[in-house]
C-alpha cells in the first residue's frame, strides 16, 4: 500500500494522456517549479566549492540517467559507461578544437558520435544477455580505454587534449558560478526528455523488454531494435555528459575514465532506484555529497582531538571504502532504493495517523 501513488479524490483520469502526465498531482508539478527556482537561485549563496558539487551531480546526473535508460528500463548491463562518457568528452574537444566548431554545438555534435559508437557495442546486445553481455561491456571499456591513449590525433594521446569554455552569443561560461547554468540546463532538457520518452510507444517497450522479454515479443515488440536503441540512448546522455565535463574542466585527459568511474555510475543508480527517473538524480547527489561529507566529520572529529593526524592521511581509502560499503548496504537492506523509500514517506504522511 505504501508504494502505491497515492491520489486526492476527485482527481479523475478520463484520458489516457492524463493518466500518463509527467506530475500526477498539482503539488508535485509546483514542488518542481519550487525546485527550479531554487535551483536559479542557488549561486547566489553558494560558494565555488558548493558550486563545483552541484556542477558535477548536474554531469553526473545526465551520464547517470542514461545507464538507468539502459540498466533499469530495458534490463541490460553495462560496465564501459565511463568509457562512453569520456568518448563525448574527447569527441566535443576534437570538433572543436580541429574543425572550430562551436561548443554550443560540439555538445550535442559529441553526443550523437558516442551514439554511433554506442550502438556498435551494442549489437551484441541482440544476441547475448546477462553476464556475458557484462563481459562485452567491460571489454569495451578497455578497448576505449586503450583508443583513447593511442588515438593522438583524437584525444592527444597521453597528453590529453585542451577544452574551450561554453560560450553563446558572446557570453562565456568562465568559472563555476557561470557553468553553472550551462550544467544545469542541459540537466532539466536531459530529464525532461528522458521522461517523455519512457512515457512514449519505446519507453513502454523498453520496461516490457526489461520485464519479460518474450512475452514483449509475443506481443510484437522488437527485441533486437530495442535492445539497440537502449544502448544508443544511454550512450547519447553519456557523450552529453562528458562533453560537459570537459568543457566544465578545460582539460580532457585518459586518466578519468576509467572502471572505477564506471562502477560509480552503477552505483549511482542503484542507490537512487533502478527504473526511477527521480531516484537517478538523488543516487547521484548521495554518491557525490558522501564522500565529502564523510571527509568534513573526520576533519572535525580532529580538530576536536578525538582521532590522531595520522588517522587523516587515510581520508581517501576511507572514502573510496564507503562508497563500496553503502552500495552493498543498499544492495541488501534497500534493493529499491532512495526514490521508494520517499514514495514510503509521502504515502506514510498521507495515510497519517492509519497504517492502513
Amino acid at each position: 500500500m505504501s508504494s502505491m501513488s497515492l491520489r486526492p479524490c476527485g482527481d479523475y483520469r478520463t484520458s489516457y494522456a492524463k493518466d500518463t502526465t509527467i506530475f500526477p498531482t498539482k503539488w508535485s508539478r509546483n514542488f518542481a517549479i519550487l525546485g527550479l527556482i531554487l535551483a536559479a537561485l542557488f549561486p547566489l549563496i553558494a560558494s565555488q566549492y558548493h558550486m563545483n558539487l552541484a556542477i558535477t551531480i548536474a554531469i553526473y546526473g545526465i551520464a547517470a540517467l542514461g545507464l538507468n535508460i539502459l540498466v533499469g528500463f530495458t534490463g541490460q548491463i553495462s560496465l564501459g559507461h565511463a568509457a562512453f562518457f569520456g568518448f563525448g568528452a574527447f569527441s566535443s574537444a576534437f570538433l572543436n578544437n580541429t574543425y572550430d566548431v562551436p561548443v554550443v554545438l560540439a555538445i550535442p555534435l559529441a553526443g550523437l558520435m558516442t551514439t554511433a559508437v554506442g550502438l556498435i557495442v551494442g549489437i551484441p546486445a541482440a544476441r547475448i544477455k546477462g553476464l556475458y553481455l557484462a563481459i562485452a561491456t567491460l571489454a569495451s571499456q578497455f578497448i576505449l580505454q586503450d583508443f583513447f591513449s593511442r588515438a593522438d590525433f583524437f584525444t592527444g594521446g597521453s597528453a590529453g587534449a585542451l577544452a574551450q569554455s561554453f560560450s553563446l552569443f558572446g557570453w562565456e561560461a568562465y568559472g563555476e558560478h557561470n557553468f553553472y547554468y550551462v550544467a544545469l540546463v542541459f540537466m532539466v532538457i536531459c530529464f525532461l526528455l528522458a521522461t517523455n520518452m519512457l512515457r512514449s510507444r519505446d519507453g513502454r517497450a523498453f520496461v516490457a523488454v526489461r520485464d519479460h522479454y518474450l512475452s514483449a515479443e509475443v506481443m510484437g515488440v522488437n527485441l533486437t531494435k530495442y535492445r539497440l536503441m537502449s544502448f544508443g540512448v544511454s550512450s547519447f546522455y553519456a557523450g552529453i555528459a562528458g562533453a560537459l565535463y570537459g568543457h566544465y574542466l578545460g582539460f580532457v585527459s585518459v586518466e578519468s575514465f576509467t572502471i572505477l568511474l564506471s562502477i560509480q555510475f552503477l552505483g549511482m543508480i542503484i542507490i537512487g532506484g533502478l527504473g526511477s527517473v527521480m531516484g537517478t538524480l538523488m543516487g547521484t547527489a548521495f554518491m557525490v555529497l558522501l564522500p565529502e561529507v564523510l571527509e568534513g566529520v573526520v576533519s572535525a572529529m580532529n580538530g576536536a582531538g578525538l582521532i590522531g593526524a595520522s588517522f587523516m592521511t587515510n581520508v581517501a581509502f576511507l572514502k573510496e571504502a564507503a562508497i563500496g560499503l553503502v552500495i552493498v548496504l543498499f544492495l541488501i537492506f534497500e534493493p529499491d532504493g532512495l526514490a521508494h523509500r520517499w514514495r514510503q514517506i509521502k504515502a506514510y504522511w498521507k495515510l497519517y495517523p492509519f497504517s492502513y
